[in-house]
């Protein structure tokens, strides 16, 4: 069944009209017709049944039936990524949303390379990864900024695993191992990796935790998806804390 992410508040019996570029995508891409049923989540009100009540040019009219799922809390699992070429960041939202995180925040570092970051493309990837994987929120997207801002007004009961490409970090499992349950966050350099000084600042905080994922320099977005992956195997949604409301 398709699914679909929407602002609105979602009660059974309630109608709703959706935007432009959903109605197009029901009524054209995914030619559906009166009477066809959807699943709807707005990440509040858990996922809902709902039904095509008008296919109309002026767009596609939604009757809401019942719940199918109730909200339930998620981990709250940040990635903090330094921007990459395009079809690679884009390959990074679209696995974070599908991997758990709460929020993506681009960071920029000495190496980086992108000077931009299109953040309304990004969450747009990240909306379509989560309604595809069924999970019930939407992982926030953070405005980007300069990662000694980031870590200067850093939670220190949020502990950050950053990945040292210098093999001084301890493997991943290791770190994880000796964590108590809650709040985390993973930080991927750029492609040329963190520098002297940004690495020293990182050493200096109580809260950093140099991790290894191996003998091999992996490319940036290689490095957010295996950590992430290694994350959710490992800890998985028990020991991760939930989600700020």
């Amino acid at each position: 069944m398709i699914r679909l992410f929407v602002p609105n508040d979602l009660s059974a019996e309630s109608g709703i009209v959706l935007d432009k570029d959903q109605s197009h995508y029901l009524a054209n891409v995914m030619r559906l017709k009166e009477g066809e049923a959807i699943a709807l989540f707005n990440g509040r009100d858990g996922e809902w049944t709902a039904s095509l009540q008008k296919v109309a040019k002026s767009g596609v009219a939604i009757h809401v039936h019942s719940q199918t799922r109730p909200q339930t809390p998620e981990p709250d699992l940040w990635l903090l990524a330094a921007p990459i070429k395009k079809d690679r960041v884009d390959l990074v939202a679209e696995k974070a949303a599908e991997l758990g995180v709460s929020r993506l925040w681009p960071v920029f570092t000495r190496r980086t390379v992108m000077s931009r970051v299109n953040t309304e493309r990004l969450a747009a990837n990240m909306v379509e990864a989560a309604e595809q994987c069924e999970r019930l929120t939407i992982p926030e997207m953070a405005e980007p900024a300069a990662l000694d801002k980031v870590l200067a007004g850093w939670d220190a009961e949020r502990p950050l695993l950053f990945l040292d490409e210098s093999g001084a970090g301890q493997p991943i499992a290791t770190a994880l191992a000796g964590m108590a349950p809650g709040k985390l966050a993973v930080l991927v350099g750029p492609e040329g990796g963190f520098d002297n000084t940004e690495r020293a600042l990182l050493a200096r905080l109580p809260f950093a935790v140099p991790i290894s994922l191996g003998p091999r320099i992996l490319r940036a977005e290689t490095a957010a998806i295996a950590a992430l992956s290694v994350v959710q195997a490992l800890v998985g949604d028990w020991k991760l804390g939930p989600r700020a409301s």
